[in-house]
């Protein structure tokens, strides 16, 4: 079993009573609905023939026992189905409301090749499409115990007013269940293909919004128009091939419901009319009480590719060494010793490996030099989780939540009280611009942070960084885009941080006054031949 199958399986046990709740009101349903057609059906043709045949009949023929009956199955099967539905969607619900957080942490965990590889419309596609998919393959399965109680009350009922009818109801039924099977089978491709276009057009259609003004610019909107077009079509085609396999399916429902009619009616005739039209209507309502199910099985198919692509979310990171009990890094090449909480820069020419190799530090790539180690352990052996609780990353290109100031900063420490996030702004030199915002911590900065300044996103980024327990703060071109008066404050206020917290300090910079914090310089293209052993040995403790 998949670990994405094992996931949903486990959780759907722990909704079991609501689902077998949901099956018992699915079940109440279709019977409720075969006796009530059938006694219908009996009680307006023998009423008709009580009228009929004169006053004496029509004296004592008793309409209130079953008119109420009538009414009862009505109120019983009106309420079953409000409660299946209800008791059926809350089940799915509670379910995907535990996968979800499952498949974020996936995507969170997974190796950095992996997780590169998403892309965002690809990530969207499979969390609301192929989830979507999912929750009502869960929301539909009662409908299996109403099928099961329908042909069990439809066949029970018929069999009490001719045996001959109700065998040609129990093998129409028969008949409607294998021709949708075998029918499935042969397009089972078709709802495949829809999960599989869905995801490829919300992926490219994420890739072409992305780049926009550029596309502008340079007169691509066309192009990137006929793409978006032809993945459309691709898409529109394979849910035709799956609408045609649905309606081939209703098909069958409405020629069974049919035949299943006409052919009890013809059949139950010799035990009197009005038997004749219990049984007919009692097996038109209880084939329409399979319906459910055969629509189920239907999109079966597109179900399990969902699964699929939630499943390929799942790829293990392996974890061959625990977390190492100190954060000893060694950088090939550079031949300096550095005490605890040392301040390196990574300085060189553009192109020379200064991002990959910070990226490769919080776990986003890997990195196969040799040299680079975390205590006694190769880099590229370490876990991301590991790497993670190492380094307080700040990145050149800040990322930011659709969300408040409060919100992106929480993600380094939930547990963070509005004093130590006021420090921590304070110490990024952003935070009179929060206090200025209508709401200040609470200010929705829209996304990406789009209500701020390319330098308030950057120093946003520092600010959530700072608020890490992680023994090394590893920041990407930090000043970058500041005036040179707000980039000697948050100099001078990181270097004051630095002193009180005894944190390490790796930088990746081009600009002077950060390089000058750093006694140790480190370039990951310089070479010395003379000394290939030599490395930079810097020691932290872990926090």
């Amino acid at each position: 079993m998949s670990e994405f199958a094992g996931l949903l399986v486990g959780e759907v046990r722990r909704e079991r009573a609501g689902l077998l709740r949901a099956a018992l009101l699915a079940a109440a349903v279709t019977a409720a609905t075969a006796l009530l057609l059938g006694l219908s059906g009996w009680f307006i043709t023998a009423a008709g023939a009580a009228g009929l045949a004169g006053a004496a009949a029509t004296a004592g023929f008793n309409y209130l026992l079953p008119s109420a009956a009538i009414r009862f199955l009505a109120i019983v099967r009106t309420g079953a189905r409000y409660g299946e539905r209800l008791a059926g969607h809350a089940a799915a619900f509670a379910v995907l409301a535990r996968v979800r957080p499952a498949l974020y942490r996936a995507i969170a965990a997974a190796p950095p090749a992996a997780a590169l590889a998403l892309t965002s419309g690809e990530a969207s596609a499979r969390l609301v499409h192929d989830v979507g998919a999912i929750e009502m393959a869960i929301a539909r399965r009662p409908a299996r115990a109403g099928a099961a109680a329908a042909i069990l009350t439809g066949g029970l009922l018929i069999l009490s007013v001719r045996p001959a009818a109700a065998l040609l109801f129990l093998a129409l039924a028969g008949v409607a269940v294998a021709l949708t099977a075998w029918l499935c089978r042969r397009l089972d491709g078709a709802g495949q293909e829809v999960q599989r276009r869905q995801g490829a057009l919300r992926e490219l259609l994420g890739i072409q919004l992305a780049a926009a003004p550029e596309l502008r610019c340079y007169g691509m909107e066309d192009a990137a128009i006929a793409r978006i077009a032809a993945a459309d079509a691709a898409l529109a085609d394979a849910r035709r091939r799956q609408a045609a396999a649905g309606g081939a399916i209703e098909a069958i429902g409405a020629l069974a419901t049919g035949a299943g009619a006409v052919g009890v009616f013809v059949l139950a005739m010799p035990a009197g009319a009005a038997l004749a039209a219990l049984g007919a209507l009692t097996a038109a309502a209880a084939m329409d009480g399979i319906m459910p199910a055969l629509r189920e099985r239907a999109v079966r198919s597109a179900t399990r590719e969902a699964a699929a692509r939630l499943d390929a979310l799942f790829v293990a990171d392996p974890q061959p060494f625990p977390k190492p009990p100190s954060a000893v890094l060694t950088l090939p090449g550079a031949g300096t010793f550095a005490p605890a909480g040392a301040r390196i820069a990574i300085t060189g020419a553009t192109g020379t490996g200064k991002t990959s190799l910070v990226e490769a530090l919080i776990g986003l790539r890997r990195h196969d030099a040799p040299g680079i180690r975390l205590g006694d352990i190769p880099l590229a052996a370490l876990t991301v989780a590991t790497l993670r609780v190492t380094f307080a990353w700040a990145p050149q290109d800040a990322q930011l939540l659709a969300g408040t100031v409060r919100d992106n900063l929480l993600l380094a420490d939930p547990d963070a009280d509005d004093r130590v996030l006021w420090d921590v702004l304070d110490a990024a030199c952003l935070a009179g611009v929060v206090r200025a915002l209508p709401h200040g911590l609470d200010s929705w900065i829209g996304e990406n942070g789009e209500q701020l300044s390319g330098g308030e996103r950057r120093r946003l980024s520092l600010a959530r960084a700072y608020l890490s327990r992680a023994p090394w703060l590893l920041l990407d071109e930090p000043t970058e885009a500041l005036d040179a008066q707000t980039e000697r404050m948050v100099v001078d206020r990181l270097a004051r941080r630095l002193a009180r917290t005894g944190q390490g300090l790796i930088v990746v910079t081009h600009r002077d006054a950060v390089t000058a914090l750093c006694p140790v310089r480190f370039s990951p293209g310089a070479t010395n031949p003379d000394a290939p052993h030599r490395a930079a040995r810097v020691l932290a403790t872990v926090g």
